[in-house]
């Protein structure tokens, strides 16, 4: 599948009120996502391909015998999809659906770095004017004179919510499972 990046192993020790956000662009907006939420980094492969799902199924892949969901974050947000290049990546994260952990890949351009971020850097989601829906930001955090977009992870993966989406585009009766 390729290089393996295990992004914990090298987390660092936090100050109180600080968190560890990974960085990464999609659409040369710069996003983060809580360190805590990655399982890991890998660089983007063959997938296959899922008949009938929303345009932001990407298809799934086989991480270790198991099999993970690949969702294009950028068709997710309502934008073109995510243009396939050397640097681009599949960030598998880790949530926490109805008590079980599962596992969903998203695609994005490249991936950055992980910064510290302390909380009173971090202003709450804007009420209007961005370009994703409000429900997917967590805040804004400020990095060096920039906004980083901090995505909820929880919202923007919902399985539930994919599900019902996946399940209007399909005739009564047939059922895919993503897990």
């Amino acid at each position: 599948m390729g290089n393996l990046v295990p992004v914990q192993a090298n987390a660092r020790p936090q100050a109180i009120g600080e968190q560890q956000y990974l960085t990464f662009l999609l659409g040369g907006e710069m996003f983060a996502i809580e360190i805590l939420n990655v399982r890991e980094i890998i660089e983007y492969g063959a997938l296959t391909t899922v008949p009938m799902m929303p345009a932001f199924i990407r298809g799934v892949i086989n991480l270790r015998g198991a099999v993970v969901p690949v969702i294009d974050l950028s068709v997710r947000f309502s934008r073109a999809p995510v243009e396939v290049t050397r640097r681009t990546c599949i960030i598998i994260i880790e949530i926490d659906n109805a008590g079980e952990r599962q596992d969903i890949g998203v695609v994005v351009d490249s991936v950055s770095e992980v910064l510290d971020i302390p909380g009173n850097m971090i202003e709450p989601p804007p009420s209007f004017g961005a370009r994703i829906r409000t429900d997917f930001i967590q805040g804004m955090g400020k990095v060096n004179e920039r906004f980083v977009i901090i995505l909820n992870v929880h919202n923007v993966l919902s399985v539930e919510e994919m599900s019902t989406l996946s399940d209007i585009g399909r005739h009564p009766g047939e059922a895919v499972a993503l897990t």
